[in-house]
C-alpha cells in the first residue's frame, strides 16, 4: 500500500491531467445542455399544460433555472469534501451525481401520463444536475491549476472551460441528427429522450478516466501542512468575504451573455424571426467554434498580461456587443445576420470564460480554494444566468430585442466594477 502512495504523484502526467479535467466537464455540460436545448424544443410541449405556449415556455425556463438555485449547494457540499478528503474523490461523485440525474430525465412519463406530477420530477431531476455541477466545476478546475508548471496556470486552467463548448457542440448535433433521422412526432414521442439515456456511457467513460489520476500536490501539501480546516465554507465566510463577493460579481456577465446566447437566442430565433429549428441549431454550432477558439486565446492574453486584465477586456467588448442586439437580431433578421450575432456573443463569451476558473482559484487558499471557487462561480451563476432567459424573454417581448442588450450591457458593467476588487494574479497558499 505504501508503495503505491508513493508512486501515485508520478502518475499525474500532464496529458493525463488536462484530459481528466477536460473529459470531466465536457460531459457534465453535455448534460446540463441538453435540458437546456430541451428546455426550449421539448419540456414546454410535454411536461406542461399547453393552453399558452408562451406560458409553458416560461414554466419550463423556471425549471431551468433551478438547477443554478442548487449549484451553490453543490458548491458547499462537494467543496467541503474537496477540501477536506481531496479533489479526486469528490470529482468522482459529483460527476456520479449529475449522470444520474441525467439519465433519469430520460426516463420520466410526461404530463400526459402523470399530471402535475410530471414537471415536479423533471424540476427534482435539475435539482440533481445543479448540484452535481456545482461540485464538478471546482473540482475539474483545480485538478488543471493545481497540476500547472509556472506561468501556465491559465493555459491548465482553460482545458476545463474547453469542456463547455465540446459539450454543447456534441448536445447540439445530438438533436441536429434526430431532427434529420426521425419525424417531429418522433421526436415528441420517444426520440429527445435518446440524449439523456445516452449520457450513461458518457459517465462511464469519465468515471473510467478519473479513477485513474492522482491527488494534487497543492492538496497534498497543504494536507502534510496540515492546513485542513473543520468548516471550509464557514472559513470562506469569515475569512474570505470580499473576495467571495468580487468573484461572484465578477462572473454575472459571463453567465448572462452565455445563456442569452443559447438559450434565448434559440427561443427567439425560432419564435419570433421565424427560423426553423434544425437551421438555427446548426448556426449555434457555428457559433460556439467561436467560443472554443477564442478560451484558448484569452488563456495565452492572461499567462502574459494577467487573469484580472483578461477578464476587463472581455468585459468591456460584452458591454459594446449588447448595443448589437437590435441591428444583428432584430426582426427581419436573416442568417447572415444571426451568425455574426451569435459569432460575436460567443466570442466574446470565451475571452471571459477561459480565464475566469484560474482568476477564481487563484483568489483562494489551498485549504478553502475548491469551496470558495466553486461557490463564487455558482453564485454568479445565480444572479446571472438562472433567470436569464426569463428575463430576456419578458424584455423582448414587452420593449424588443435592443432591451435584451441593454439588459447584457447593464450586468457588464457590474461585473466590470466588480473585477476592480479582484487581486490581481497571485495564488495564495
Amino acid at each position: 500500500m505504501s508503495a503505491t502512495t508513493v508512486a501515485a504523484p508520478t502518475a499525474n502526467s500532464p496529458g493525463r491531467v488536462l484530459f481528466a479535467s477536460l473529459i470531466g466537464t465536457t460531459i457534465e455540460f453535455f448534460d446540463f445542455y441538453i435540458y437546456a436545448t430541451a428546455a426550449v424544443i421539448v419540456f414546454p410541449q410535454l411536461f406542461f399544460p399547453k393552453s399558452d405556449p408562451t406560458t409553458a415556455t416560461l414554466q419550463s425556463f423556471a425549471t431551468f433555472a433551478l438547477a443554478f438555485i442548487a449549484r451553490p449547494v453543490g458548491s458547499a457540499l462537494f467543496g467541503h469534501f474537496g477540501d477536506r478528503i481531496g479533489r479526486k474523490a469528490t470529482l468522482v461523485a459529483a460527476l456520479l451525481t449529475m449522470g444520474l440525474s441525467t439519465v433519469a430525465i430520460g426516463l420520466l412519463p410526461t404530463y400526459a401520463q402523470i399530471g402535475v406530477a410530471a414537471p415536479a420530477l423533471l424540476a427534482l431531476c435539475r435539482l440533481g444536475q445543479g448540484i452535481g455541477l456545482g461540485g464538478e466545476w471546482g473540482g475539474a478546475v483545480l485538478l488543471a491549476t493545481e497540476n500547472a508548471p509556472p506561468g501556465k496556470r491559465a493555459w491548465y486552467g482553460m482545458f476545463p472551460q474547453l469542456g463547455a463548448p465540446i459539450g454543447f457542440l456534441c448536445s447540439t448535433g445530438v438533436f441536429v441528427l434526430l431532427t434529420e433521422l426521425v419525424s417531429d412526432e418522433q421526436f415528441l414521442a420517444w426520440a429527445w429522450r435518446i440524449p439523456f439515456l445516452a449520457s450513461a456511457v458518457l459517465v462511464l467513460v469519465g468515471l473510467w478516466v478519473r479513477l485513474r489520476i492522482a491527488e494534487t500536490p497543492a492538496f497534498r501539501q497543504a494536507m502534510e501542512r496540515e492546513e485542513r480546516v473543520r468548516v471550509p465554507i464557514a472559513d470562506v465566510l469569515a475569512k474570505y468575504p470580499g473576495r467571495l463577493v468580487a468573484g461572484t460579481f465578477g462572473l454575472i456577465a459571463t453567465f448572462v451573455l452565455f445563456y442569452l446566447m443559447t438559450v434565448f437566442a434559440l427561443s427567439w430565433g425560432t419564435t419570433k424571426l421565424g427560423f426553423d429549428r434544425e437551421r438555427f441549431l446548426l448556426l449555434q454550432m457555428a457559433g460556439v467554434l467561436f467560443f472554443a477558439f477564442t478560451i484558448p486565446l484569452s488563456a495565452v492574453y492572461a499567462d502574459r498580461f494577467g487573469r484580472r486584465n483578461a477578464m476587463i477586456v472581455a468585459t468591456v467588448l460584452i458591454i459594446a456587443f449588447g448595443f448589437l442586439f437590435a441591428p444583428l437580431f432584430g426582426e427581419g433578421a436573416g442568417s447572415a445576420s444571426a451568425f455574426v450575432f451569435l459569432a460575436l456573443g460567443l466570442g466574446a463569451m470565451g475571452l471571459t470564460y477561459g480565464p475566469c476558473g484560474t482568476t477564481l482559484s487563484e483568489m483562494f487558499p489551498t485549504r478553502v480554494r475548491y469551496t470558495g471557487a466553486s461557490l463564487a462561480f455558482n453564485l454568479a451563476g445565480i444572479l446571472g444566468a438562472s433567470f436569464a432567459p426569463y428575463i430576456a424573454t419578458r424584455l423582448g417581448e414587452k420593449y424588443g430585442i435592443a432591451a435584451v442588450g441593454w439588459y447584457l450591457a447593464a450586468m457588464a458593467t457590474l461585473t466590470l466594477l466588480a473585477l476592480l476588487f479582484v487581486p490581481r494574479s497571485s495564488q495564495p497558499d
